[in-house]
């Protein structure tokens, strides 16, 4: 069977359709690579490589912040915490750099002010004393002379009176007596029965609240008087470097109503 012309004309128009079809496609890939190409070479920073980049605007847009940011309540403590925290380093950081520069240039001086100690009061206890018991007197001895072991050997002496010895140590005295007796107004007449039993001792009374008696022992010590010797007498305490001068126990008037008091025997 002949093809006609009829068929000539079907057969060019689809080839025609066909070379049209592919020149569309190449067309679209060119402009494609055109619009590709143009965006490499733009100068616009929101573009790189073709690919779009989105900046703090784009994100502000996208993402809007709250008009009046809420905080916790535990956030709002901590931010008030940490502000007044740094407000006082930095006062104290500013008065430091202060401080120093006036205790530099003389302005400032630091003294150190150690608690005085407890100075004898300046008066001599008036009034009469009688002799306690001597187990009533407890009595802190202490060595002030060079004699080693002076004070063990005076407390013992004075344990076998009937005193009684709360402490044995060494100690210092600016008296120079054969020994100082020390006490407060509490124990004024522990004290006076201290004095009978060592010639020539002063007393010093100090502010203490308790009735101990303190009995310190110097390098002029030379012993205990004898116990059978003690004057058990009422008298009044012997401090002659104080004021007013101690009343002379021989004016004293012997009591008339009181019976004698024994001497108290050695144990």
């Amino acid at each position: 069977m002949t093809e006609g012309p009829a068929d000539d004309d079907v057969l060019l128009t689809a080839r025609q359709a066909r070379r049209a079809a592919r020149e569309a496609k190449r067309q679209a890939k060119d402009r494609a690579f055109d619009q590709r190409h143009e965006r490499k070479r733009s100068k616009d920073v929101q573009f790189i490589h073709g690919h779009h980049i989105v900046d703090a605007d784009g994100l502000a847009q996208a993402f809007p912040e709250p008009d009046s940011p809420e905080y916790t309540p535990g956030t709002v403590r901590r931010r008030v915490t940490h502000g007044v925290t740094l407000v006082l380093l930095t006062a104290a950081l500013v008065a430091g750099v202060v401080l120093a520069g006036m205790i530099q240039r003389g302005e400032l001086e630091f003294k150190l002010v150690l608690p005085k100690p407890t100075t004898p009061v300046v008066t001599c206890p008036a009034g009469t004393l009688d002799i306690p018991k001597s187990d009533t007197v407890s009595v802190h001895v202490f060595n002030a002379g060079s004699t080693e072991g002076m004070a063990g050997q005076v407390a013992a002496e004075l344990q076998k009176r009937g005193f009684h010895i709360l402490t044995v140590e060494n100690g210092s005295t600016k008296q120079t007596a054969p020994a100082v007796v020390v006490s407060g107004p509490a124990g004024l007449a522990g004290a006076f029965s201290l004095q009978r039993n060592v010639a020539g001792s002063e007393y010093v009374e100090d502010d203490r609240k308790d009735a101990s008696v303190d009995f310190i022992v110097t390098g002029e010590y030379k012993g205990l008087v004898d116990a059978d010797k003690v004057d058990q007498a009422p008298g009044a305490l012997s401090c002659p470097r104080l004021s007013p001068p101690p009343a002379d126990p021989s004016a004293v008037p012997p009591a008339t109503d009181a019976p004698a008091v024994p001497p108290v025997p050695a144990n």
